[in-house]
């Protein structure tokens, strides 16, 4: 059998076990009783609907999964690739529109696929766990709108890719590599202005105490913004969050209009402050150069295998192309995504923590941090104690009750040190 549809197969199948024994790990950890500590956050009911919406959503997960591999290796082995790739060559578009017509296709058949289950989510599991404020003409037209932004942006990305790809050469993916870094870096500084007001709308908060509290401390950590945003949030969940966009001046806040109403001005002063850290502590340029430098190794390996014979005999392809390059090795390089996102996970949480640091040193305040934190995993309905298998693979931030005791420990020793400098 060709090697490359038994790695192909063996990876899908062997990602597919990992993930249903962490799920199966992650339901086990399950326990009807409140953790010590925690007994006057929840009610017995509260914390028992928090545990059935982690299995209700891992359950879905599960279910939402296996389709998805069933209908992959459905239309593989069935000759699905060859026969769409009979169909778009038919057209006689030239090698770069039909392998946008090609990708585009099966982009659209998933998506048109996965939107059933996107639909059962929003409005009956969220539904279910008071979450959702989704009207159906919001749910279409975020639907409308994702499909335009794939069509428009990912199209234009996707016809430079395939153009260096088929006139430039070995150098191709060093162009690439130029390209797409640069949009990516340019979509930092588009995205607040012209793509996240498609999906939400931006107000700047109205002067008052928290507004205050806000610029006082963004002024006492010389952090300079461009204002301050409530993002309406409400409109589509009831969850809340907080986060900043954009680079240099141009470095836009937004606070959820439900973080806003949640949340008293010492806490939201307290999340605020941990957004900052990732920011001062530089993780967000980090961040975005690792992966910049993981999209050139991408490209570099893909060149690789740029008309590899056999890699197209694996999918039963009789033309080489490049747009069904691209579709196999990103089968082909799936278990290395896969292992880097489990890296990319373990530097995120690490990050968290420092950036919960961060706050406390800066806004000086555990306590406030602590309690905003307990507020957004009860709201949230959060699982309070995961596997630790099931954080390692998934979670990019450490779990609630770490995160809390590691701000307890910090802020200990802080407050440690303060007296032994003040008593000598």
């Amino acid at each position: 059998m060709n090697p490359y549809a038994v790695f192909v197969l063996a990876t899908l199948l062997i990602s597919f076990v990992v993930e249903l024994v962490a799920e199966w790990l992650n339901l086990k950890a399950l326990s009807p009783a409140i953790p010590a500590g925690y007994e006057g956050l929840y009610d017995a009911q509260q914390y028992a609907k928090s545990q059935e919406y982690t299995r209700v959503r891992t359950k879905f997960g599960l279910i939402h999964s296996a389709f998805s591999l069933a209908v992959l290796l459905i239309f593989w082995f069935a000759g699905g690739f060859n026969w769409l790739d009979h169909l778009v060559r038919n057209f006689g578009l030239g090698p770069v529109l039909t392998g946008l017509l090609y990708i585009g296709i099966l982009v659209l058949a998933s998506d048109l696929l996965s939107l059933p289950f996107s639909i059962y989510s929003t409005f009956v599991i969220e539904e279910r766990f008071g979450f959702n404020r989704t009207t159906p003409r919001t749910f279409v037209t975020d639907w409308l709108k994702g499909l335009g932004l794939k069509a428009i942006l990912g199209g234009a990305i996707l016809a430079l890719i395939l153009s260096f790809f088929e006139a430039a050469g070995p150098a191709a993916w060093i162009y690439c590599w130029i390209a797409s870094s640069l949009i990516l870096i340019v979509l930092q500084f588009v995205a607040p202005i012209w793509i996240m007001p498609l999906f939400n709308k931006f107000t700047p908060l109205p002067d008052g105490e928290l507004r205050k509290a806000l610029n006082d401390y963004a002024s006492k950590v010389h952090f300079t913004f461009k204002d301050l945003f409530v993002m309406d949030g409400s409109k589509r969940s009831t969850k809340a969050n907080a986060f900043f966009t954009g680079f240099g001046k141009n470095k836009r806040i937004a606070l959820f209009d439900t973080l806003v109403q949640e949340q008293t001005v010492p806490e939201v002063v307290g999340v605020l402050a941990h957004e900052v850290g990732h920011y001062k502590l530089h993780h967000i340029i980090t961040g975005m150069i690792i992966s910049l430098l993981q999209l050139g190794i991408m490209f570099f390996l893909f060149s690789l295998f740029l008309g590899n014979r056999l890699l197209f005999d694996a999918f039963g392809m009789e033309q080489i192309s490049v747009y069904g390059a691209l579709i196999f090795f990103g089968l082909l390089y799936e278990p290395v995504s896969f292992l880097l996102s489990i890296a990319m996970n373990a530097h995120s949480r690490h990050n968290e923590f420092a950036a919960d640091r961060y706050s406390v040193q800066t806004a000086g305040d555990s306590h406030s941090l602590i309690s905003a934190l307990r507020k957004l995993s009860i709201k949230n309905l959060s699982n309070l104690t995961p596997h630790p298998f099931y954080v390692f693979l998934h979670y990019s931030h450490p779990p609630l009750m770490e995160r809390v005791n590691a701000i307890a420990r910090n802020a200990g020793k802080a407050e440690a040190v303060e007296y032994a400098e003040v008593h000598g």
